[in-house]
């Protein structure tokens, strides 16, 4: 009754209301008009005529034409990043590339009407106030990820080999100056200012670019990892100090005019760290909560970033120069500076940055390098900056005492260029100093010493690779588990279960415990207090159980498919996943989401089905798994242990269904369970394989050899019930039984303890 009280209610005062509206409508009409249009009739024909023209003057309109240029550029920059990370690359080099492609390079070459409609000229202020926005988020985010402490203190042999790193290009540099002014110059530059901004462009570093690179291959965690990240920083220190020095020369027009202005920025920096620094500090410190940030104090915080910004842009050493230092003197709490910097990463990388590379490939034409000798030129500049950026952090590196290996490994890095590069070329061509012709062929040279980094680094390693020793070979023959976890909690329950595989044989095993991060695009100084969080739970589990483990801490683009890389790479025996449910299985929502997610994930199926069919069927086969673990066991080369947990707090008795002919191998798994714990394992095998298969009955023996009394070979006759499985504190099956399990729709699956599932 109440239902038909509310829709009674509700339908009264919708129809009364628009009663007086349409009253109060017409009266104003009729008696407040004074002039009145003649009401012509108006034919569908001029209506549906009326409708297309105000359609496609929407579409011309500039915000329209900003929402497509973002679409478009958004689309380009994920697919170009996604080609990228599979051959191995940094994404930002597929995202540059993009830029690349939709500017007159390529789009505008070959489809100049596509072009001209997306990117019209009146357009292109839009889209670098936009990127110029993007430009100073990402500068803060970089001077956040420097620390000055970790600095100061390896700062000894990092200054020479980064200082090193830049003397020598930026003295290439000049000499190239040398050779390109005239032909390259616009007539009014001076020699002094090209002759310097050659030098910077060709000593800049990409300080974030190489932090991400250093944590995938996972050489932060060798001593070396410390040495180039703090080379790296100074490098940007120095080189964007340098830059301002060069932009005030500029905007000033000669050095000695130059003196105001470096001593305004001078004074601008000493009121940054000795009072605004500070300020920060004090109010980051009055932060009661570590988890949240107040809205106020991100508006302090955000203030303080635009004045910074502002203030060097008027003093003449470009805005970019001052949302560096911002960032730097934030608070030095690691905590505090992650949380500010997941509040604007995501818009400023995501979102804003893209617009950046577009912009940068706008200016771009590479086809003005139409002749020979611009070509030997544009060659002339890779070398010479390949050349003096790596062989200086090399030669340097050698001289303080590191091997040759780590010297090269330096110099690779020291090399990369990458989006930093950008910043400047664009500095340049905004000032005036860099023509056309210059700005390309200089573009090139970022984009080829950023793609040659990941190549080298394998090349070096390759080169460098030592012999194993016989200790080794003896290693390599120990029974390896891999165990990847994603939390702490999974992490425990994983150790847990490989240790009952292997607790009695530790001398002859080895376990490692793999965490696999995605990390911050930049922002990389938490990585350290993440794997802390991650791994402390599971060592002290590990020491309550006595067992060894090696951690593995890795950050990477791609988590699941570098845990099936890691674990082909490590030649492992055994890998230990857990198994988060599929969130395209619960509804009809979900069943849609997953269609469409399988519609995304077509060409990799399809590149996996040409590569090995067998291995793509077993990725589509088992819908219990979600799309991150079909991922790793289509692409590793060993048994796959798959753990569901439905709140597992010991193992004492294990459940084994054999319910397909190719579960033989279950029979290994088996026996390793009852050698190494104290387990009663329980055999259901209606479809009599310990009858068929002698590989299988030789399990079956040997688990009955350990202690026969934790052995029980169930009576097919007797049917398994809920109650039965639910005194299990384990079911241990195939992939292939799970699968038929669910082809039964048996209750089972709803009944059954927490569950192991083994691929082969």
């Amino acid at each position: 009754m109440k239902n038909y009280k509310n829709l009674i209610f509700y339908a009264s005062v919708v129809s009364i209301f628009s009663i007086l509206v349409y009253i109060i409508i017409n009266l104003g009409s009729e008696n407040l008009e004074i002039t009145h249009a003649p009401q012509d009739i108006v034919s569908e024909r001029s209506a549906w005529f009326n409708f297309i023209r105000n359609m496609a003057s929407n579409l011309l309109s500039p915000l329209s034409i900003l929402l497509l240029q973002i679409v478009v550029i958004l689309l380009a920059v994920r697919i170009f990043g996604w080609i990228c990370q599979k051959i191995g690359q940094p994404t930002v080099v597929g995202e540059i590339f993009a830029g690349v492609v939709l500017g007159p390079s390529l789009l505008g070459a070959y489809f100049p009407e596509i072009s001209d409609m997306l990117f019209p000229v009146s357009s292109l202020d839009n889209i670098k106030f936009l990127s110029q926005i993007g430009l100073v988020l990402f500068m803060f985010i970089v001077g956040m990820e420097l620390d000055l402490k970790t600095i100061r203190n390896k700062a000894h042999n990092a200054v020479i080999i980064s200082h090193t790193s830049i003397v020598l290009p930026f003295t290439l540099g000049v000499f190239l100056s040398y050779i390109l002014y005239g032909e390259f110059t616009n007539k009014d530059t001076q020699f002094l200012p090209f002759a310097l901004f050659m030098g910077i462009a060709m000593s800049i570093a990409a300080f974030p670019v190489m932090a991400r690179i250093v944590h995938e291959r996972g050489i932060n965690k060798t001593p070396l990892g410390p040495v180039i990240i703090t080379c790296a920083a100074i490098d940007d220190i120095t080189a964007w100090c340098l830059l301002a020095a060069v932009i005030a020369i500029v905007n000033a027009g000669s050095f000695s005019s130059s003196f105001f202005v470096i001593l305004s920025a001078i004074l601008y920096v000493i009121v940054m760290f000795k009072v605004v620094r500070p300020f920060l500090k004090r109010i980051a410190d009055l932060q009661t909560s570590k988890r949240v940030i107040n809205k106020s104090v991100i508006a302090v915080f955000f203030l303080v970033l635009f004045l910074s910004a502002y203030a060097t842009e008027v003093i003449g050493i470009h805005a970019l120069f001052g949302a560096f230092l911002a960032g730097v003197i934030m608070p030095s709490n690691m905590g505090f500076r992650s949380l500010f910097t997941d509040k604007i990463e995501d818009v400023a990388l995501v979102l804003l940055l893209p617009m950046f590379f577009v912009y940068t490939g706008l200016r771009t034409h590479i086809g003005l390098l139409n002749e020979p000798h611009l070509w030997i030129m544009c060659g002339g500049i890779i070398f010479l900056a390949v050349a003096g950026k790596s062989m200086g952090s090399a030669l340097a590196a050698r001289f303080v005492g590191n091997t040759w290996k780590d010297s090269l490994t330096i110099g690779a890095l020291m090399n990369t260029r990458g989006l930093m590069e950008l910043v400047v070329l664009n500095i340049g061509l905004d000032l005036g100093i860099l023509t056309p012709e210059v700005f390309a062929m200089m573009v090139v040279m970022a984009l080829t010493t950023t793609f040659m980094t990941s190549p080298l680094l394998t090349l070096i390693d390759k080169i460098f690779k030592k012999r194993q020793t016989e200790t080794e070979e003896v290693e390599q023959k120990k029974y390896k588990i891999l165990v990847s976890f994603d939390n702490s909690d999974m992490g425990r329950k994983l150790l847990f279960l490989a240790n009952c595989f292997i607790r009695k044989r530790q001398a002859h095993s080895e376990l490692t415990m793999l965490h696999l991060s995605e990390g911050s695009l930049l922002y990389q100084n938490t990585l350290d207090e993440e794997e802390e969080e991650m791994f402390q739970p599971v060592i002290d589990e590990a020491n309550s159980l006595s067992q060894t483990i090696v951690p593995m801490f890795k950050i990477g683009s791609d988590p699941h498919a570098n845990v099936a890389k890691i674990a082909n790479k490590g030649d492992y025996d055994f890998l230990i996943i857990g198994l988060k449910e599929s969130v395209f299985s619960k509804n009809m929502l979900g069943r849609f989401l997953g269609f469409s997610n399988q519609l995304i994930h077509i060409p990799n199926y399809l590149l996996s089905r040409l590569a090995n069919y067998k291995r793509w069927r077993k990725t589509i086969t088992a819908p219990i798994m979600d799309e991150g673990t079909r991922t790793i066991v289509s692409k590793t080369d060993m048994p796959v242990g798959i753990f569901i947990d439905k709140g597992i707090v010991g193992i004492r008795t294990v459940f084994v269904p054999i319910l397909d002919e190719g579960d033989i191998f279950v029979g290994e798994f088996m026996e390793r369970l009852a050698e190494n714990s104290y387990v009663r394992i329980t055999l259901w095998d209606p479809i009599g394989l310990t009858d068929s298969s002698i590989e299988f009955i030789k399990s079956v023996r040997a688990i009955k050899a350990v202690n026969p009394y934790l052995f029980q070979l169930w009576n097919n006759n007797i049917p398994i019930d809920s109650d039965i499985l639910k005194k299990q504190d384990l079911m241990m099956i195939s992939l292939n039984s799970w699968k038929k399990l669910e082809d039964k729709g048996t209750r089972w699956i709803k009944d059954a303890p927490s569950t192991f599932v083994l691929t082969n």
